[in-house]
């Protein structure tokens, strides 16, 4: 059996995304999801002023006002797709909640995953006008027409998207993933040395746990524990990955991962978050 590793998460995501303004948004985005973590472990990238950022689509649709001109995260299935750079969100927990609509503002194309995936959206707060979003963002080109249902409701001006599939989900069908970068929550299951560990896979029957490789480890995470992982899928190849990414395995560990995860996905990591919520609220 495999070695154990450590660190807790709640719907961060801190990948290579820029938004329309400007360029530093990866670093914003590092700032304001570590301000979720509620057991003040060390971090590689910390922001004591950050906001507490981290809420619900509940908490979006009922607090707009609290919440307008905050950058916050927050995890849903899509609902609706209206046109390549607007979709809908709602709170699949309470049952007719109000859609929220979310407008992709980061000038980075987006694929909504199929199915019922998850994804995550860092983005602003605020009472849509669509005169006014057109305004700032005027490569959108959004029909006023379209949205007048929308109109002074709740929405998100997205700074950031990613597809945030389960463990196995991921697992099951790789391909769809690869050279996608993916916000992934899971417990730690195995650890296998100081840059790689496994997700488990709890909720679908027969799939099995994803591998995290961690380029540059600067938390511990525990056996057990409930973390966040963003980065990159590809599948594993050790001799690639050694290569790339000048990793120190011994020979022992070096056979025992050809055995088990060869040409098997591998989420190559830069950032990872501790968990606010309880893995039994996920």
């Amino acid at each position: 059996m495999l070695n154990r590793f450590n660190d807790d998460y709640r719907n961060g995501f801190a990948p290579k995304l820029w938004n329309a303004k400007g360029g530093a948004i990866a670093l914003a985005l590092s700032a304001l999801l570590l301000s979720a973590c509620e057991n003040n472990q060390p971090t590689a990238t910390t922001s004591p002023a950050a906001p507490e950022t981290n809420v619900t689509t509940e908490e979006v649709a009922e607090n707009t006002t609290a919440l307008i001109g905050q950058t916050v995260t927050v995890r849903s299935e899509p609902v609706r797709k209206i046109n390549p750079n607007t979709f809908t969100i709602e709170d699949k927990e309470f049952f007719g909640d109000e859609e929220i609509l979310v407008v992709n503002a980061s000038g980075e194309p987006v694929v909504l995953p199929e199915g019922d995936i998850d994804v995550q959206i860092t983005g602003e707060v605020t009472k849509f006008v669509v005169a006014e979003v057109n305004r700032e963002y005027d490569f959108l080109e959004l029909e006023p027409e379209v949205y007048v249902e929308y109109e002074g409701k709740p929405a998100i001006i997205a700074q950031a998207i990613a597809p945030a599939p389960k463990p196995g989900e991921i697992t099951e069908n790789p391909k769809q993933y690869y050279g996608r970068t993916l916000a992934v929550a899971g417990e730690v299951e195995d650890i296998i040395g100081p840059n790689a560990f496994t997700l488990d896979e709890e909720q679908l029957i027969g799939a099995n746990d994803l591998l995290v490789l961690v380029t540059n480890p600067k938390t511990t995470v525990n056996d057990g524990q409930y973390v966040a992982v963003t980065g990159v899928l590809r599948p594993f190849v050790v001799a690639d990955i050694e290569r790339e990414y000048d990793l120190t395995w011994d020979l022992d560990l070096q056979k025992q991962l050809e055995v088990e995860y060869r040409n098997k996905p591998v989420l190559v990591v830069d950032a990872i978050y501790p968990s606010a919520v309880p893995p039994a609220a996920k």
